[in-house]
């Protein structure tokens, strides 16, 4: 992507901005979906190219890819979208109780493993602080170099070298701890008839017991 779509884009041009979202919406949408869920996602991919589409004149008129630009935006409207959606939560907390969730256990039974890994490395992430969270999205997983995330997220690149350090070692921690709780949960109750500890418990009589 070079200067004349910059330049075609900055003016509004229509077929540039079809491009733009056919070579980057995927991109987009997987940065969404790393942050929130699918469902989100899809609506900050749409979301993100109405306000590129709104914001185009702010295109730097130098630069190579438009992608950092995009993602900058994306990581904005997540934002926005996450506190909106809290916000609409506190408010049905506040109005009504909350409905019972059905126990789906006998259905996905069959992937239970695959799914709670998947759910405690989402866990893990989810407790990153959001610089962090961001940087580690975008630089692991959208492969962006420390020059561009920092243009996506409008910071210095030394920022994005501190929080992407401290993203790594705080996830390491974290999802150590969220896959132990996966072993503890797994492993099986105590056996009926035996004490925490292993030690069984010691038979009485009837005559024993009521004395």
């Amino acid at each position: 992507m070079g200067e004349t779509l910059r330049s075609r884009v900055r003016a509004g041009d229509p077929a540039a901005f079809a491009r733009l979202f056919d070579e980057h919406a995927r991109a987009v949408f997987r940065h969404a979906a790393r942050l929130t869920d699918h469902a989100t996602a899809e609506d900050i991919t749409q979301l993100t190219f109405l306000e590129a589409w709104r914001i185009r004149d702010r295109v730097h008129a130098d630069g190579e890819s438009l992608l950092p630009w995009l993602l900058g935006i994306a990581t904005n409207v997540q934002r926005n979208v996450s506190r909106a959606a809290r916000r609409h939560q506190a408010a049905l907390a506040r109005t009504r109780p909350q409905d019972p969730v059905p126990d789906f256990a006998d259905d996905v039974a069959g992937r239970m493993d695959d799914a709670e890994r998947v759910a405690a490395a989402q866990r893990a992430l989810s407790k990153l602080r959001r610089g962090e969270r961001e940087v580690f999205t975008l630089c692991v997983w959208s492969g962006l170099d420390y020059a561009a995330a920092a243009e996506a997220l409008g910071v210095p690149v030394g920022t994005v070298r501190s929080r992407l350090s401290r993203a790594r070692a705080r996830l390491q921690k974290l999802a150590d701890a969220e896959m132990q709780n996966l072993r503890v949960a797994a492993e099986p109750a105590t056996a009926a008839g035996q004490e925490r500890g292993g030690r069984p418990m010691a038979s009485r009589s009837p005559q024993g017991r009521n004395r």
